[in-house]
């Protein structure tokens, strides 16, 4: 498994796994807390590009 630096941080998490968990609709998931499409794209913009 591939594994990638987290943005600026030292945090090292798999290109698979990283955080989509808290990505995706609230109103339809289980949790709340998860980011629509828009702030997911940001998020993701800044975990790769920082």
């Amino acid at each position: 498994m591939q594994y990638i630096k987290l943005g600026n941080s030292k945090l090292r998490v798999s290109r698979i796994c990283m955080g989509c968990m808290g990505f995706g609709d609230a109103g339809k998931g289980q949790h709340t807390w998860t980011l629509d499409e828009a702030h997911s794209r940001t998020a993701a913009y800044y975990a790769y590009d920082g």
